[in-house]
């Protein structure tokens, strides 16, 4: 279905075409077909660029786990100032956005796509094992910064508030508010006054 339009930067057009595509309608909505429709480029684009379907999508996985390295250099400037549940509860609302909880939920569905992830040296569940590790960090930060006791275990904590906002986030009760919920979470998970 060649449109007679030039393509520029194909690769930026088929991702943000994939991100809308899952926004809008979810993983299951997610084939080549709906992409190269949404780009309003043909199907042959794709496979140009892209090895194949799962390498594609491996590709988009690897750019949100960028998107979380970004947040967690950002998370880490803020080391020492505001309040450390505030700080928490900013990223981790950044970061469960409906894109990467459809990457993660293609991770999980997808074995072509975990393979290709696999051989590029993702472990865990991508998006999910990155923040894990972006709140273990920022945490052990502050706890040596003095803003958190000794004692404080930063890798439970962030298990623990990673695992509970992917429920949050997941769970089909649309009446919940889940800043709301998150906030109790991020509050119980941490000492009082942090």
């Amino acid at each position: 279905m060649p449109t007679g339009i030039a393509l520029r930067d194909v690769r930026e057009q088929l991702f943000a075409a994939a991100e809308r595509v899952l926004r809008d309608h979810g993983p299951n909505a997610l084939t080549s077909r709906a992409v190269t429709d949404e780009a309003g480029c043909a199907k042959g684009v794709l496979h140009r660029h892209f090895t194949d379907f799962d390498g594609f999508l491996a590709e988009l996985v690897l750019r949100r786990i960028g998107r979380v390295d970004d947040q967690a250099e950002a998370l880490r400037a803020r080391v020492g100032e505001g309040s450390i549940a505030d700080n928490l509860l900013d990223v981790l609302v950044d970061v469960f956005d409906p894109i990467a909880l459809a990457a993660v939920a293609l991770t999980i569905t997808r074995d072509g796509m975990r393979t290709k992830l696999r051989e590029a040296g993702v472990a865990g569940i991508p998006v999910l094992t990155e923040s894990v590790a972006m709140i273990t960090d920022y945490l052990t930060l502050e706890r040596d910064h003095g803003r958190l006791p000794a004692s404080v275990e930063p890798d439970l904590i962030a298990l623990t508030m990673i695992g509970t906002a992917q429920l949050i986030f997941t769970a089909p009760d649309e009446s919940v508010d889940e800043r709301a919920a998150l906030r109790r979470t991020v509050v119980a998970a941490l000492p009082s006054g942090s």
